[in-house]
C-alpha cells in the first residue's frame, strides 16, 4: 500500500460519506461495539470514477503482491460486486463466497465455478476483525483451491485481525487503513485534531470503548 493510494482512498471515502466520524455520537455495530467510525464502502459502487479508481488500484496490488493468481473471490455481501470488477479487469474467472453454506437448493457456500486447482486471490470490502474473509478462506481452501491472500479496500487496523490471519497463514493487503483515514480528515479539516486522542484509543480496545 503506498501512502499516494491511501490518501487518495481515504479522501474518495470521506467525500462521499462512505464514511462517518463521530466519536460523540458513536455507531453501534452488529457485534455490539461501540464504534466513532461507521464505513459503508459499497457506496463507492455508485460513483463511476472512485470504483474505476478503486478497481485499478486492487489490480495493480494483486498483480505486485500475487502474481501467480489464476482466479478471483469475492466474499459476500459487500465482496462480491466489488470481487466480480476486479475478476472482469483481470479477464479471470470468478466466484464468490457465502458465510455458510445455503440451507436450500445446492446448498452451496461458494457461488460460481472456478477450475480445479485455481491460485485464487480474495476480495473484501472492509477487514474489522476478519472473521467473515477467513471463513471464505477456509471454504476455499476446503475445495481444494490454494487461497494466494486477501485485497481489501480498507482496514481498521485492528491487531486481532493481523493475528488471525497470520494464524491462518494467509497474507492480507489493503488499500487504505485507519491511520490514514485520520491523517486525511485532518488535513482536509473533516475532524479538529483536539479529538484524535479519542479516535485512537478506540482503535486500542474497540471491544471496551464507551462501554
Amino acid at each position: 500500500m503506498s501512502n499516494e493510494v491511501a490518501n487518495q482512498i481515504a479522501t474518495h471515502l470521506l467525500d462521499i460519506k462512505a464514511v462517518k466520524l463521530n466519536p460523540t455520537e458513536p455507531f453501534t455495530w452488529t457485534s455490539g461495539w461501540r464504534s466513532p467510525i461507521y464505513c459503508d464502502n459499497r457506496v463507492t459502487l455508485s460513483h463511476h470514477a472512485i470504483r474505476t479508481y478503486i478497481k485499478t488500484q486492487l489490480v495493480n496490488a494483486i498483480l505486485q503482491q500475487f502474481p501467480g493468481v489464476t482466479a478471483i473471490a469475492g466474499v459476500a455481501t459487500a465482496g462480491i460486486a466489488q470481487g466480480a470488477l476486479v475478476a472482469e479487469a483481470m479477464e479471470l474467472p470468478y466466484a464468490y463466497v457465502r458465510p455458510e453454506p445455503k440451507k436450500h437448493g445446492m446448498k452451496n457456500q461458494i457461488e460460481g465455478q472456478l477450475p480445479k486447482g485455481s491460485k485464487v486471490v480474495v476480495i473484501e470490502d472492509l477487514i474489522s476483525t476478519g472473521g467473515s474473509s477467513l471463513k471464505a478462506i477456509e471454504a476455499l481452501r476446503e475445495e481444494g483451491f490454494e487461497v494466494l491472500g486477501l485485497a481489501a479496500i480498507f482496514t481498521y487496523g485492528f491487531d486481532i485481525a493481523a493475528q488471525q490471519f497470520e494464524k491462518a497463514n494467509c497474507k492480507m493487503i489493503t488499500l487504505s487503513d485507519y491511520n490514514a483515514l485520520l491523517q486525511v480528515a485532518v488535513d482536509l479539516k473533516y475532524i479538529n485534531t483536539n479529538i484524535l486522542g479519542d479516535l485512537s484509543d478506540w482503535r486500542s480496545s474497540p471491544s471496551t470503548w464507551r462501554q
